[in-house]
């Protein structure tokens, strides 16, 4: 599966040999600045079936209550297209369409987080008929996966990595309103990083860009995911020019095939090479060839970098002598990376190569090998921003422009398929040809001639293929080919031609025909429907989430409704969990946002402890769904809930209260409690979010030599970590069970400005979540919210407070754009959702 930002790049996937290509249009896609408009739809769709490849479409971003008419009305339209599948990442939006288009095929989107078999299977249970794995997995990982359930697994094999998991990643929502779950996602990730430990800046030397993490390259892990049974293979890249879309197909296509046949990988050295060469910031398998903190992340660069060609060695009036790892040519595009000497986040020295001079002479030949003094054009490189030691990477290729071009310009299709043919000719009849796709998609055509006897050579089976397999400038290519004659009969050139054409052009206008579907629509109703009622009006509940033994001390001395233990260490859990309750506290245990197939046995952990649980990943909501005995479940904001489809149904599977996505701002917090009952959310009131949910482990990487939790020393057991951003603020790294890293705001988040309005509305349940808050901090923290509650300050106080402890304080993700209640809907705006069935 290949992906498609615009027309070039989809001609270039379907020439190069995809399967099926998928793509955003208009709007509801996690790729927001690329995509088709909806009028160009059908036609897209068209051209894809006519060539016997599948099209998806991306609806993979999380829908707020307020645009649920609009995402019907788009998923209608889909389906009315013909689309062959939706990628999906809100549940609530999966559940809608396995409803509205119950014909339209639903795939979970790696923004589901799915990275075991009971994510898989609750994928399932919302109407998923395949999954898209996350990426941080191993080619282990997916074999468990592969064998715990039998729904459809698809899996990247080549693009960009994104250092957080995929639907867990906050920081462009903190940082600049732009959220990642909804297609804005601004790459806070490749921008560069300060590492302070234990209070102390750390020199990173030439790894500044330390959340950056290089490209997935698993061309040579192809047969081991072919032999696991995996079904899709799908290339990153929606941003990428077309150039990058063919080489990438064809590279992978070939792969595929001589894996599906038993032959051995064939890719060359220079194939790799114009891989690396078109985009890439560092390839290798990564993840799915197992942990290598060391190996994920190389730091040096947040950007596309080429083919390394070699170092510099010294600097000449007229240029720089470089010692070459590749061979160059004039025309090549360079550049010079010095890495952290000088502001790395400036203009790099680069420019198109001239030529190369050995002792005054020009060479004809610039070989890997050499020391070379490279020219460019006057003034194009500062020799002041350039110094020996200095990475020289070549980052364009006009080479490569020649060798790519056939893939993305040749009049006829470079990738064909199979068609099969049957010759029906009976000397004084018409003639008759049927043609079968590898579909068994069938036509059938006559001639408008009978055939002739024969004076000189008679029709046969050598002739018919000759004539009938000229199939050029179609989507096909001659199969297997039946043929009935009887007697000598003849027939022109032309007639045969003539069928075959005609044959042909039915049988692509019959694969882009579309199949009616059925269509259900629910959310255009016209009845009336009143509002969840609140609850009889209660005292604010306060519930608070501390993560040492400092901050629980001070949480059992303030007597909360309960407290949710978020320890590093699960396995030593037991003993906290002994005290709150001895303090006749209820008492919760938060789980882990991500589970692997080899960290199941966390469920059985966590249910020994009789405690609440803060239920934070998908497969273990799922995996809860069959244990005989499971306690009080509290469903948090990683479960990703924006409306109230989604939260209904998370509801119904068990969740006394569901947390809202830090995606939703104060007033679409208070639409969704007004659609799904105030008393069934549980508000983050206090907290800092959480930026980045990442694999790579930044103090395995930073703090010792190791590859991963069986050799690194586990530094995060006694060493505290902080990032600097460029604005000198620090956000500190937390490890989870998993050796999972958590990169969380340094200021906290606060609703001080929206209290008073959510707790008319009825909202009784606020959390107060604490990261390095002292226990002092902690005490405040509560007292100033529980003062506010007695009506002693107000909530300009309130945050005043709390913009005087620790790096101070922000609304985040909770601003409202334009004030409180600015947009609200007219009084009947959520009628037909109030009166919609629970899904």
């Amino acid at each position: 599966m290949s992906p498609v930002g615009g027309w070039p790049q989809l001609h270039a996937a379907v020439e190069a040999g995809a399967d099926a290509v998928f793509f955003g249009v208009e709007s509801f896609h996690a790729r927001a600045k690329v995509g088709f408009a909806n009028e160009e739809l059908p036609e897209i769709m068209r051209f894809l079936h006519g060539r016997g490849v599948k099209g998806y479409v991306t609806f993979n971003v999380l829908v707020f209550d307020r645009e649920l008419r609009s995402a019907e009305a788009q998923l209608l339209h889909l389906s009315r297209s013909g689309v062959d599948a939706i990628i999906v990442q809100d549940l609530g939006i999966a559940r809608l369409a396995a409803e509205v288009v119950p014909d339209l095929p639903i795939h979970g989107s790696t923004q589901m987080s799915i990275t075991s078999a009971e994510g898989a299977e609750l994928a399932r249970r919302f109407g998923a008929s395949r999954v898209v794995l996350g990426r941080e997995l191993s080619l282990g990982d997916i074999g468990r996966i592969r064998a715990g359930t039998d729904i459809e697994l698809e899996t990247f094999v080549h693009g960009a990595l994104c250092v957080s998991y995929s639907g867990q990643c906050f920081s462009s929502e903190a940082w600049g309103g732009r959220s990642a779950n909804r297609g804005q996602c601004a790459q806070a990730c490749r921008l560069p990083y300060e590492l302070f430990v234990d209070g102390e800046r750390r020199d990173l030397a030439d790894a500044r860009y330390l959340l950056s993490p290089g490209d997935l390259y698993a061309l040579h892990q192809v047969p081991q995911l072919v032999e696991l049974g995996v079904h899709c293979l799908k290339i990153e890249g929606r941003y990428k020019d077309a150039e990058f879309v063919a080489l990438t197909t064809a590279a992978y296509r070939k792969a595929v095939d001589e894996a599906w046949a038993g032959l051995p990988l064939s890719v060359t050295p220079q194939e790799e090479r114009d891989l690396e060469q078109v985009y890439s910031r560092g390839l290798g398998p990564h993840f799915m060839a197992g942990t290598n903190h060391q190996a994920v992340v190389r730091g040096r660069a947040p950007r596309h970098r080429g083919v390394r060609v070699g170092t510099v060695v010294s600097l000449t009036p007229r240029g720089v002598v470089v010692e070459l790892s590749e061979d160059l040519k004039a025309g090549d595009g360079l550049v010079f990376d010095a890495a952290n000497w000088r502001a790395p986040e400036g203009r790099e020295e680069g420019g198109f190569l001239y030529g190369g001079w050995q002792h005054g002479h020009q060479l004809e030949t610039l070989g890997a090998g050499q020391e070379i003094e490279l020219r460019f054009a006057r003034g194009a490189v500062n020799p002041d921003r350039v110094r020996p030691g200095d990475w020289v990477w070549r980052t364009h290729d006009p080479a490569l422009d020649t060798r790519v071009r056939p893939l993305i310009s040749s009049a006829d299709p470079l990738y064909t398929r199979p068609v099969d043919m049957h010759f029906v000719g009976r000397v004084g009849e018409v003639p008759r040809l049927t043609l079968t796709d590898d579909a068994g998609r069938q036509v059938t055509v006559t001639g408008e001639t009978s055939i002739g006897a024969a004076r000189n050579r008679a029709l046969d089976g050598q002739m018919l293929r000759e004539q009938l397999g000229k199939l050029g400038g179609t989507p096909y290519h001659l199969g297997e080919l039946e043929t009935e004659l009887s007697g000598a009969g003849f027939l022109p050139v032309s007639a045969l031609n003539a069928l075959r054409r005609e044959a042909t052009t039915l049988l692509t206008e019959q694969r882009a025909q579309v199949a009616p579907r059925r269509a259900r629509p629910l959310l255009d109703l016209h009845s009336g429907g009143s509002g969840v009622a609140a609850p009889a009006a209660a005292p604010p509940r306060l519930h608070l989430l501390v993560r040492t033994p400092q901050q629980l001390e001070a949480a059992i001395a303030e007597r909360p409704e309960s407290i949710t233990l978020d320890y590093l260490e699960l396995y030593g859990l037991k003993p906290s969990v002994a005290q709150v309750q001895e303090a006749g506290i209820a008492v919760r245990v938060a789980s882990p946002r991500i589970l692997k197939p080899t960290e199941q046995n966390i469920q059985k952990f966590l249910l020994s402890l009789n405690a609440e649980l803060l239920v934070r990943s998908g497969g273990l909501l799922e995996g809860l769904q069959h244990a005989e005995q499971r306690p009080q479940l509290i469903g948090d904001f990683s479960l990703n809930a924006a409306n109230v489809l989604t939260a209904r149904a998370l509801l119904a599977l068990g969740l006394r209260r569901i947390t809202p996505t830090h995606d939703l701002n104060a007033q679409q917090i208070l639409d969704l409690a007004a659609l799904v009952g105030p008393d069934q959310l549980e508000v983050i009131l206090y907290g800092h979010l959480p930026v980045f949910h990442t694999e790579h482990c930044v103090f395995c990487r930073f703090l010792s030599s190791g590859t991963d939790y069986t050799n690194c020393g586990h530094p995060c057991e006694s060493h505290q970590v902080s990032l600097r951003d460029d604005r000198g603020r620090l956000h500190p790294v937390m490890a989870d069970v998993g050796c999972r890293n958590t990169v969380f705001e340094g200021r906290s988040q606060t609703g001080a400005a929206h209290l008073g309005a959510w707790l008319a509305a009825g909202l009784r349940d606020f959390r107060l979540e604490f990261v390095h808050e002292s226990a002092d901090e902690v005490r405040a923290v509560v007292a100033a919210h529980r003062a506010f509650f007695a009506g002693q300050i107000g909530g300009a106080e309130l945050e005043s407070r709390l913009s005087g402890l620790g790096t101070g304080s922000t609304e985040g993700s909770l601003f409202v754009p334009g004030g409180f209640g600015a947009g609200l809907p007219a009084p009947d705006a959520f009628a037909d959702l109030l009166a919609l069935p629970v899904l």
